[in-house]
């Protein structure tokens, strides 16, 4: 048998333990009560009168049973008070009648001189205040702190109103009104904090529980947006790459294996990109990003330039953020801007507001009234702004003339004498940027493929999308040339 509790009591969690604890030292209070309140009266009757012991024994009868019937009346009570049921209305009824029948009895002894002692009115009083107490602390969790004062005071004028208007007893009344007072207050200091307790511990449990929640919810939605990110480009680039291809293969051209072999290429390093996402360990390099974005904008025809300050000093985690601004700003001009020709990337320091400014222009965005494809807001802007948050950044987009539109990224930059004191971090400069794209351009196979390419796109007339991806394949080649120490992925999305 002990054996069993116990395993059951180690099975349970700490939160059940504490609550299990609680709620028993609150059930078993009625019978410390009764056998240290009530019970001593037993012995002192006199002389084993019958009225005096009937008298005692309903008194402690009732009290026995007030005590097997706390153990319901609390639990519905605790419930109550944890908002987790109703008010134990036909409980308290009971328990109420059982009280007020037990005092009746220990006064009635105390009337006829059934205790032959001359401590006979104190044991009397302690028993009468110990048989009120399993009722108020059953009201005391049910009720809230001001009804419940407000009850104990309309009780106590009450009590000394009867007793002093009936016998004329007004001291007496005061008397009862002051065991009364007693009585519930102690049940009130008992019970109430214990229902607290219990409270808070299950508020920390919800809590906690919440708090796993949203770590699984944030775990998903970096999931997505990292997801977004890495294959947004990659995809795009994929279709407008195998739509050349199938244009070549057509007109039976050679080139149209090449493309698909890049295709095949981009394929695979996106599924190691994927497993990296899953592991949590992408980031973006903002240099191989700005390379990448001027790379493959002018490769599908846009005239990209790129314009910042030189020098300035940027935390890792900053400078991965702009490089997810740089790849998402360049997959919605290949995406949204089909017309596009004009691109300009600044970066600049707003010395005034001590914020960084990174602003995208880029033209050839036509929206017509009611045309199903014009931009819309997706998950792309979204991710972005849940990646600056933690750096306190802000993000805002949209047309700025016509046929335009601007992307603009503030953040934060500590001053000179912050960086200083913070240690060696990366430059933004857009110098090394400019000389990997240069030195990519000069790659030794760029020359031929790019030849070989246009003189495809004469043969075939192919649309502007077809004649993009063919210069994204020139540029995809071109970054393998570059010895960048990024992953190869970034050879069609940021060569």
């Amino acid at each position: 048998m002990i054996g069993r509790v116990r395993t059951q009591w180690r099975s349970r969690s700490r939160l059940a333990q504490v609550d299990t604890y609680f709620r028993w030292t609150l059930y078993l209070l009625p019978w410390f009560t009764a056998i240290g309140g009530v019970a001593p009266i037993m012995g002192r009757t006199t002389g084993g009168e019958p009225l005096a012991v009937a008298l005692a024994s309903t008194a402690l009868a009732l009290n026995v049973t007030q005590g097997f019937l706390a153990i319901r009346l609390f639990d519905r009570a605790l419930q109550r008070y944890l908002k987790q049921g109703e008010t134990p209305l036909s409980l308290m009824i009971v328990s109420g009648v059982l009280t007020l029948t037990a005092e009746i009895a220990l006064f009635a002894l105390l009337a006829v001189r059934g205790i032959g002692d001359e401590d006979a009115m104190a044991t009397v009083i302690l028993a009468a205040a110990a048989t009120l107490t399993p009722f108020f602390k059953a009201y005391s969790l049910l009720v809230s702190k001001r009804r419940y004062m407000a009850s104990l005071a309309g009780a106590d004028a009450g009590l000394i109103l009867v007793a002093g208007l009936l016998t004329q007893g007004w001291l007496a009344g005061a008397m009862l009104a002051l065991l009364l007072t007693t009585a519930a207050l102690w049940s009130f200091v008992i019970a109430r904090p214990s229902g607290w307790m219990l409270a808070v511990i299950w508020e920390l449990d919800v809590a906690r529980k919440t708090q796993a929640q949203l770590a699984v919810a944030e775990e998903r939605l970096r999931f997505g947006r990292d997801l977004h990110d890495v294959m947004g480009r990659n995809l795009a680039v994929i279709a407008l790459k195998s739509e050349l291809a199938v244009q070549l293969a057509r007109r039976e051209r050679p080139e149209a294996v090449a493309q698909m072999v890049e295709v095949q290429r981009i394929a695979q390093e996106s599924q190691r990109e994927v497993r990296e996402v899953v592991r949590g360990y992408r980031k973006a390099d903002l240099q191989a990003e700005l390379a990448g974005a001027r790379s493959i904008l002018r490769a599908a025809g846009v005239d990209c330039q790129i314009e910042g300050e030189e020098g300035i000093q940027l935390p890792a985690e900053m400078e991965s953020a702009l490089g997810w601004v740089v790849r998402e700003a360049t997959t919605n001009v290949l995406r949204h801007a089909a017309e596009a020709r004009h691109c300009v990337l600044r970066t600049r320091v707003d010395r005034d507001r001590d914020v960084l400014v990174m602003t995208m222009d880029n033209d050839g965005v036509v929206t017509l009234p009611g045309d199903a494809t014009a931009p819309q807001p997706g998950s792309g802007l979204k991710g972005l702004q849940e990646r600056l948050d933690p750096l306190n950044g802000t993000l805002a987009s949209g047309p700025c003339a016509k046929g335009s539109y601007r992307l603009t990224v503030e953040l934060p930059v500590a001053t000179e004498g912050d960086t200083r004191q913070r240690g060696p971090r990366r430059g933004l400069g857009t110098k090394r940027a400019g000389r990997v794209e240069r030195a990519a351009t000069r790659g030794p196979g760029a020359e031929g493929d790019g030849r070989g390419q246009r003189e495809a796109s004469r043969g075939v007339g192919t649309t502007r999308k077809a004649r993009r991806a063919e210069g994204i394949a020139g540029a995809g080649r071109e970054g393998e040339a570059r010895g960048l120490g990024t992953s190869r992925s970034m050879g069609v999305e940021e060569g």
